[in-house]
């Protein structure tokens, strides 16, 4: 007999499956009223990938020997997912030549051959959205040589995914999953004849999510910077077909954009990729050049190193630049457990980049491979931050079942976490410290970072100190643990994969050398024990994780506080500015 928790998920299928089939039902859409852009960026080298039969998704290789997508076998839901989502529309789009042209063409009429009527996994509002946005982006590359039949299919099939989206966009994954829900009914009321009853409804709805998910400083709860990315992504793209459209544009929609602008601009890294938190990744090269340009939202003065200015954060993230380096730090406490369901206990871990090339890094989003890998990077110690041995800053433990799937949600963590940001003329400075080991082990955490207004040094000071009785009761019972050897704890710095390191001056330092031809030197106080360690980076589009290394400061609290200082500098015979002409792409390098 099912079990009370499965019931919402089995209600949810049959509701799915129930409209799905309802929609077959409906009269069909008789062509395209007007073609929108195809905006969706893709990649060419996954394009060639795909057409040359390698078929890579979700962290999953599978060759298919000449079989089209839908024979292959799938060898996990993720991987099921990403193919009936049609997120590869975008990559084949990207060569557009004939022989991807053809592939594109039989995978999408197989599927609605196979799925059309309302059968298979793909009929959720989750996966709904995201399709048709990519069959409407890319129509007329699908509907290129096709006859009279195949074209009245493809319409059919567009017009029984907008009803059942129509029906079922509001048990849509609330964030991205939803706004990709109510963008593809947009999109499919405005582009498609017989279906525009359904985009007032959409936009209307559309702005209530705003409302309802995206915050008066524009940060959305789960504190993903891609997450804000593609949401934004997804605004622009309403307003524009709105706007070529010749239908009134939103004032609520503009305001959500508006928003959210400003705070991407200030997750954005020297190098113009986002910082990689809470499960986001650095987001598709020039995409978020591209959806901000399309915004017409202008940047405004970035704060400088002004005396007395005291810059805010953004999305809970401080952000310090100077010169032609950017750091930013993760300055608040992870997202609530009903959110935190892709989060990690990222509390005082710190990105640096600096003009091209990230140097000190996240270990970055392990959902694309094993489960064990994307457990590991939740932890504290996959982040460039201090973090008591083997205990992160916040804890894993099940969740949902009822009214949702089950997942992993952050608790424990971190409830005080106070950020204090000043500029000079000397640089930009941070101070934030939090209590996530205040309960278990009576520390309280606190991170000093000063980055030089040339953004040629930044210096840093870790302390874990107990900090009043209650703290230091705590200690006692954590010492009386350790057996009075101290509490032992680590500050990790994650390097990127392309960065070169060595150990150098006897141990006390570790210079770095940047494809650029930048070297950077790490140099600490002597309180703690260097060490240059293997550690991991999480890219999505390989299938295994990279290798990289870490600069490992260890460390014990003895006497209720314990200290490490330490410097990340240029190397003196580095300039302020070099051409930076190495390709990143690894088939271009000599």
């Amino acid at each position: 007999m099912s079990s009370f928790a499965e019931w919402p998920a089995r209600r949810a299928q049959l509701m799915n499956r129930v409209h799905a089939r309802l929609a077959a039902l409906a009269r069909p859409a008789t062509g395209i009223r007007s073609q929108p852009e195809p905006r969706s960026i893709g990649q060419f080298a996954r394009g060639r990938q795909l057409a040359a039969g390698n078929i890579q998704f979700a962290g999953h290789l599978v060759a298919s020997q000449g079989r089209d997508l839908w024979d292959i076998d799938m060898p996990g839901p993720m991987f099921e997912a990403e193919a009936h989502g049609f997120t590869w529309l975008d990559d084949l789009a990207a060569v557009a030549d004939a022989p991807t042209r053809h592939i594109a063409q039989r995978w999408t009429w197989g599927w609605i051959d196979r799925f059309g009527t309302g059968r298979g996994p793909g009929w959720t509002a989750d996966l709904t959205g995201r399709r048709l946005i990519r069959l409407l982006h890319h129509a007329i590359m699908l509907l290129h040589g096709q006859d009279r039949a195949a074209s009245d299919r493809f319409f059919r099939s567009l017009a029984r995914q907008t009803i059942f989206l129509s029906k079922r966009w509001k048990s849509a994954t609330p964030g991205l999953p939803r706004f990709e829900a109510l963008t593809g009914l947009v999109y499919a009321g405005l582009a498609l004849s017989g279906m525009e009853r359904h985009v007032a409804g959409a936009v209307a709805a559309l702005e209530r999510e705003c409302d309802r998910q995206i915050d008066a400083a524009g940060g959305i709860g789960t504190r993903n910077p891609e997450e804000l990315l593609d949401i934004f992504t997804l605004l622009t793209w309403v307003s524009l077909a709105l706007t070529e459209a010749q239908r009134p544009m939103h004032p609520g929609l503009l305001a959500a954009i508006e928003r959210i602008a400003p705070t991407l601009r200030s997750l954005r890294h020297a190098d113009g990729a986002l910082a990689r938190f809470h499960g986001g990744g650095r987001g598709a090269p020039g995409r978020l050049d591209q959806a901000l340009a399309a915004s017409g939202v202008r940047p405004g003065p970035i704060p400088g190193p002004i005396p007395g200015a005291v810059p805010g954060l953004a999305m809970g993230f401080a952000r310090l630049h100077g010169g032609r380096t950017s750091v930013i730090v993760d300055a608040s406490a992870p997202p609530p457990p009903a959110l935190s369901h892709n989060a990690h206990a990222s509390t005082l871990g710190f990105e640096l980049t600096s003009g091209r090339r990230p140097l000190i890094v996240s270990c970055g989003s392990g959902a694309g491979f094993a489960a064990k890998w994307r457990r590991a990077a939740r932890a504290t110690a996959c982040h460039s931050a201090p973090v008591i041995e083997g205990v992160s800053s916040a804890r894993l433990a099940a969740r949902g079942g009822w009214v949702r799937p089950a997942f992993e949600a952050l608790v424990d963590a971190p409830v005080t976490v106070s950020p204090q940001q000043a500029a000079d003329t000397d640089g930009m400075r941070l101070l934030v410290g939090h209590d996530g080991y205040a309960a278990s082990h009576g520390l309280t955490v606190m991170r000093r970072l000063h980055l030089s207004a040339n953004g040629r040094c930044l210096s840093g000071e870790d302390t874990l100190g107990a900090m009043d009785d209650a703290e230091r009761r705590s200690f006692d019972r954590a010492q009386d643990r350790a057996q009075l050897r101290g509490i032992p704890y680590t500050v990790r710095f994650h390097l990127h994969p392309d960065v070169d390191a060595t150990v150098d001056l006897g141990g006390s330092a570790v210079s770095m050398a940047l494809r650029s031809g930048e070297i950077w030197v790490f140099r600490h106080d002597g309180s703690a024990a260097l060490t240059l360690e293997p550690s991991v980076y999480f890219q999505r589009d390989r299938l295994k994780p990279r290798a990289a290394e870490q600069i490992v400061l260890t460390s014990r609290v003895a006497d209720y506080a314990g200290q490490v200082s330490w410097t990340l500098a240029k190397a003196r015979e580095t300039p302020d500015y070099l051409r930076d002409t190495e390709s990143d792409d690894p088939l271009q390098r000599t």
